[in-house]
């Protein structure tokens, strides 16, 4: 059973959407039965996952037994386990949000959300190129229609310009595909990575390839000047959905890291300059654009939106160092700012049902008592801002130190330093327009009961915002051993296509 343990987290969702599609006629109880079964399942194989992973041992998985780099193949180590589990645990707390009605006001929202459950998966799990277009696409396909879920101008507007624009970005994939396919016969990754090595090879084709599919994977992470799209349709998708939709950029991040480490790095053609001279500068372009944006944002929700483009940036950064400890630092901050962004946009409906027609605009409203939502997003707010003792200041302490010898350390901690006094003086302003400025002359709101669904799913993700800091070093060594290994293309190669081609990129190497 633990050779079949890598496809789990991709089939059960899988089958959990064709299960929710033969239970229609039985109602929306039967649907959210299958994918509250389908999570809880979700999130053990993920755990399993991460624990035959972090023995050492990369896990190669050949569908139909084709061996790479023929067959497709699914390769799980230590990062590919970890996003794994972090995707099954922020899906089934989203999940949860919306069984409390939230899946009632479309049509089928469960099977669309197994299927963005399943696209993410297998985007973090493949070890082809091709087959992670596949998966980009089920992804992106099922994103459009949970983007117009419930309906709505604004939510019909920001889903044209996000189809538009990802339709454009997954034209520039196949493109980018067809000519790394033309210029190296493979897609499978391990086997780019020796081929980029090889004598022989039309090298400039190649590295064209390379540049157009870190550009696609740049559009997907949300890199300036190809930003403007999120904040937009983040803010007008519908609470459960936009806290899925925060680890998709993630997937973009992870791919250009994965992609940088194993087959580019290695490579004399591409080790020194594909990257160089515009990634960095980018990425803090886009964390200033994003603080900025944050500080003048008008709606909770158009926040929590501005600060996930703002944590794409700073994750950004990383992929140009090519190093085990900048990487490590950078995967602990992925967990944190992930689940925090995600609390805010759960955070923002219960809040604005209890302000009434200022729902979750940033001016004095209603008297309301909610103190637990107060205390959930000060919670949330203070590890967004990376105050200590909390996540985000240990997840940006960890790298601003492991930037600090950098030739850009100055620069890159200026603009980390000074974008989080901009993003504190936002969310302190937020916060204290929503829960202490009050209009005495408006007499109280009514607002229906949170109700324990969704009270537990944003329990589950603003928890981290502690417990993440109290096991900072258990995660943070699993952070390290994740990079080390990631930044190891040779063990990656071995697993995947066996030790003897694993030598040959290990005599090529300069």
């Amino acid at each position: 059973m633990t050779q079949h343990a890598a496809i789990l987290p991709i089939l059960i969702p899988f089958a959990a959407a064709l299960l929710q599609l033969a239970a229609k006629g039985y109602g929306v109880a039967a649907q959210r039965a299958i994918g509250m079964a389908s999570a809880l399942l979700g999130v053990c194989a993920a755990l399993w996952l991460v624990q035959l992973a972090d023995a050492g041992a990369v896990l190669v998985y050949a569908l139909g037994n084709w061996s790479a780099p023929f067959g497709i193949v699914l390769a799980v180590d230590r990062l590919a386990a970890a996003m794994a589990l972090l995707t099954a645990l922020l899906s089934s707390a989203a999940l949860l949000y919306a069984s409390a009605g939230f899946d009632e006001r479309g049509r089928h929202f469960h099977p669309l959300f197994q299927l963005q459950i399943f696209g993410l998966q297998g985007a973090f799990l493949t070890g082809d190129l091709f087959n992670l277009f596949v998966f980009f696409e089920v992804m992106l396909l099922a994103s459009y229609a949970l983007l117009a879920h419930g309906g709505g101008m604004a939510r019909t507007r920001a889903g044209l310009a996000y189809v538009a624009l990802n339709l454009a970005g997954s034209a520039l994939f196949l493109i980018a595909l067809g000519m790394l396919y033309g210029s190296l016969g493979t897609l499978n990754l391990a086997d780019v990575a020796l081929r980029l090595q090889a004598p022989g090879i039309d090298i400039a084709l190649a590295r064209l390839a390379c540049v157009l599919l870190i550009a696609v994977f740049a559009l997907k992470a949300a890199l300036l000047p190809l930003s403007f799209w999120l904040p937009h349709a983040y803010a007008a998708a519908g609470a459960p959905v936009a806290a899925l939709f925060v680890i998709m950029t993630k997937v973009g991040i992870v791919s250009i890291l994965r992609v940088q480490a194993i087959a580019l790095s290695p490579a004399a053609a591409t080790t020194t300059d594909l990257l160089d001279g515009w990634l960095v500068p980018l990425a803090l372009a886009t964390i200033v654009f994003a603080a900025l944006g944050a500080l003048a944002a008008p709606r909770l929700r158009d926040l929590a939106a501005w600060l996930v483009l703002g944590s794409a940036g700073t994750l950004l950064v990383a992929p140009a160092f090519a190093q085990s400890t900048v990487t490590a630092a950078a995967l602990y901050y992925l967990l944190q700012s992930t689940l925090v962004a995600a609390t805010l946009f759960l955070l923002a409906e219960p809040i604005a049902e209890r302000r009434g027609a200022f729902a979750d605009a940033f001016k004095s409203g209603p008297v309301f008592h909610a103190p637990w939502l107060a205390l959930a997003f000060l919670l949330a707010a203070a590890s967004a801002a990376g105050l200590p003792p909390f996540a985000g200041f240990l997840g940006k302490l960890m790298l601003l130190s492991a930037l600090r010898d950098s030739g850009s350390a100055v620069e890159i901690w200026s603009v980390l330093l000074i974008s989080g006094l901009l993003v504190m003086m936002a969310l302190a302003r937020g916060g204290s327009r929503l829960f202490w400025a009050r209009k005495p002359d408006m007499p109280p709101t009514a607002a229906p009961a949170v109700g324990w669904q969704r009270a537990t799913a944003i329990l589950l993700l603003v928890s981290p915002a502690i417990l993440l800091a109290l096991f900072a070093r258990p995660v943070a060594d699993y952070a390290a051993r994740a990079a080390a290994q990631l930044h190891d293309p040779q063990a990656y190669i071995a697993a995947v296509l066996g030790a003897e081609r694993a030598n040959i990129a290990r005599e090529a190497r300069p």
